[in-house]
């Protein structure tokens, strides 16, 4: 078994069973070994309905996560071009690779000419030195005082690893949609149609019962009323996946902080190493949130290798519509 400690939940074999059993993909990854001992695994999938030439393969699809490599080592950039080249060679017709934001430096020194990136931001928490360290030297001040605050307050919390919660998380998220809809300037079924197609109910279903111990719900209770929840995956490290509030139930309590920092504190525990906020994109607000909390900005790259030119496309065609309806973001 390959063993990888900046490895990633979204690069598990419980990860890749849950996005399979939902029908629309199947297992395409791809192993490496080299000559110096070295051996990696690409965690990979593709349409299950079209052949490979018509197919879009991924490590990860959109909303799904991160990809790239398991390494038995820290990868060397060698290895990664030799890596390159081969999924160059595959008649797919095209191939996303979103790589852990932490070995983005490797990535971008391996990355051939003709491949096409997209930049990209994502926030990661160290979590060395342990609970206390990263409360008293990486969270802010004023992150400690809203979650003293909250501790004194009337919360109450769940932590749900049997998917019994979901119901709720959802619940939270769907009212979420319309929040971001109106910071964004996006219509509210715009937005809704949008984030079920992203994330819809069955999606974290698979997850929680594929993962089972290693998906964690937290809820924040605020007067009886669902106010914050987090879902977190913790399979190694830690990732943050989605988060979601209900402004009106939340108020000044605190909630969604409180929920945050008993995250950290149980990877923390569990010996995890680093917390992995996920992908920031340009939004000023999720990047302050994040940073609060101790988290650094770690920019990167997704990798494509096309044979049509269909990110340049995609990305014109979002960005005609983004124009068009006057999105911002935030």
């Amino acid at each position: 078994m390959l063993v990888d400690h900046d490895a990633l939940p979204y690069q598990s074999p419980a990860w890749l069973d849950s996005l399979c059993a939902l029908g629309w993909y199947r297992d395409a990854s791809r192993a490496y070994s080299f000559a110096d001992g070295h051996h990696y695994i690409l965690p990979m999938v593709r349409n299950r309905h079209l052949p490979a030439r018509l197919c879009l393969a991924e490590s990860m699809p959109y909303a799904w996560g991160r990809g790239g490599v398991i390494a038995s080592a820290t990868p060397h950039v060698s290895h990664l071009r030799a890596i390159f080249e081969d999924l160059a060679s595959l008649p797919y017709l095209r191939i996303s690779v979103r790589p852990n934001p932490r070995h983005a430096h490797l990535w971008a020194a391996a990355a051939p000419p003709g491949v096409t990136s997209v930049p990209g931001l994502a926030h990661i928490l160290d979590l060395d030195g342990g609970f206390d360290a990263v409360w008293a030297k990486r969270f802010k001040k004023t992150t400690r005082t809203r979650v003293r605050k909250a501790e004194r307050g009337n919360i109450v919390v769940e932590r749900d690893t049997t998917g019994r919660l979901l119901p709720v998380f959802h619940q939270l998220l769907r009212t979420s949609f319309d929040r971001w809809a109106d910071k964004q300037n996006e219509p509210r079924m715009l937005a809704h149609l949008r984030g079920q197609q992203r994330d819809p109910m069955s999606k974290f279903g698979s997850i929680a019962r594929h993962l089972g111990d290693a998906c964690r719900i937290w809820v924040a209770w605020v007067e009886g009323k669902p106010a914050a929840a987090a879902f977190v995956l913790q399979y190694g490290n830690v990732n943050d996946a989605r988060g979601a509030i209900d402004r009106e139930a939340l108020g000044a309590s605190g909630a969604n902080d409180l929920i945050q920092k008993l995250a950290i504190e149980e990877a923390c525990r569990s010996g995890c190493r680093f917390y992995h906020f996920g992908e920031t994109g340009g939004s000023t607000s999720l990047a302050h949130y994040k940073q609060r909390f101790g988290a650094t900005p770690h920019p990167h790259a997704e990798y494509f290798l096309e044979k049509l030119p269909i990110t340049a496309v995609d990305t014109h065609v979002r960005n005609v519509a983004k124009w068009t309806i006057g999105f911002k973001d935030t």
